[in-house]
C-alpha cells in the first residue's frame, strides 16, 4: 500500500489561463511597492501576449499626489511632483507599452453612502496598501462582490503585500473556491482564505500602521527600508507569473526578511 502524502496544490483557475478578452486587474495602492508592482505586470503583461495569452486590463486606485519624499523610492520623477500617483503610473505605463490601463484618483472603498466603488469588479485583486484597516475594508468589498451576480469580471484571485521596514509578506487567496480538477498525483485545494482570516492578528502586531505622510526621504526610510518593496513586488509577481506559466502552485506566498536575506514560503 502507497503511504505517500501526496503534494498540496492549488491548480489556477481555468479563465485564467484560456481567457477570451484581457483580465481585469485592480492595483489597489501606488506608493512604494504598488509602482513597483505596476512595472513588474507591465513587463508580465507584454510576455503573456507575446505567448499567445489575452493580458491584462489593469485598473490602478490611489487618490495621493506625488511628494518629494516620495522621489527615489518610489517610481516617480521630480516633474511629476503633485501629480496624482495613480495618473502618473498608468500614463507612463500606457505610453511605454501601448496599453489602455486605467487610473483611479480615490481609494478603493465604500462610497459615503455605503455603495460599492464604481468599476470596483475584477477577477484579479492586488492590494499594495500600508494599513491594516483598509485590508479589512478590501476583504468585505470582495465578500459583497462574491455575493452579487456577476458573470462579467467574476472576482477570483486576492494577492496582498504588505511590509514593515525590513520585513514583509505576501499571500495569494481565493475570492470563494476554485474548481480544481481531479488529481490521482496532487491534493488540491480549491480554497486559499483571506489573509483578514488566516493572519489578522500577525497583521495587526508585525506592521507597521502609520501611514503618515513622510516629510523627507531619510524620514520614509526609516518607515521602510530602499529595497523591501520592490523586492516584495518581484517576488509576488514571480508568484502570479507560476500561476499563468505553470497552471497550479504548491505555494500561496511567502514570508521575507530582507535584513538577513530569508525566505520563507507559506505552503498550500
Amino acid at each position: 500500500m502507497n503511504t505517500t502524502e501526496k503534494i498540496k496544490v492549488h491548480f489556477t483557475d481555468n479563465y485564467l489561463i484560456n481567457p477570451t478578452n484581457p483580465i481585469e486587474a485592480n492595483i489597489i495602492g501606488a506608493g512604494s511597492t504598488g509602482s513597483k508592482f505596476l512595472t513588474a505586470l507591465m513587463e508580465m503583461n507584454h510576455s503573456l501576449i507575446e505567448l499567445g495569452h489575452a493580458g491584462f486590463s489593469v485598473r490602478l486606485w490611489d487618490d495621493d499626489r506625488v511628494s518629494e519624499a516620495n522621489l527615489g523610492r518610489q517610481r516617480f520623477a521630480e516633474c511629476e511632483t503633485g501629480f496624482y500617483k495613480s495618473v502618473a503610473l498608468i500614463n507612463r505605463a500606457n505610453r511605454w507599452s501601448g496599453t489602455n490601463w486605467k487610473a483611479e484618483t480615490v481609494k478603493f472603498e465604500r462610497t459615503p453612502l455605503g455603495r460599492l466603488p464604481e468599476h470596483a469588479s475584477a477577477t484579479l485583486f492586488i492590494s499594495c496598501v500600508d494599513n491594516v484597516k483598509a485590508r479589512f475594508e478590501i476583504a468585505e468589498i470582495l465578500k459583497e462582490l462574491t455575493n452579487g451576480r456577476l458573470y462579467h469580471n467574476q472576482p477570483k484571485y486576492w494577492m496582498d503585500l504588505g511590509n514593515s521596514q525590513h520585513t514583509g509578506q505576501v499571500i495569494l487567496s481565493t475570492i470563494g473556491e476554485i474548481r480544481q480538477p481531479n488529481s490521482e498525483k496532487y491534493e488540491t485545494t480549491a480554497h486559499l482564505p483571506f489573509v483578514t482570516e488566516e493572519f489578522g492578528e500577525l497583521l495587526r502586531t508585525s506592521e507597521t500602521d502609520d501611514n503618515t505622510p513622510s516629510c523627507s526621504l531619510a524620514e520614509a526610510l526609516e518607515k521602510q527600508d530602499l529595497y523591501i518593496n520592490s523586492t516584495l513586488a518581484q517576488m509576488g509577481c514571480s508568484l502570479l507569473w507560476n500561476l499563468f506559466r505553470n497552471g497550479m502552485t504548491e505555494n500561496r506566498g511567502f514570508f521575507l526578511n530582507l535584513k538577513d536575506f530569508r525566505s520563507q514560503p507559506l505552503k498550500v
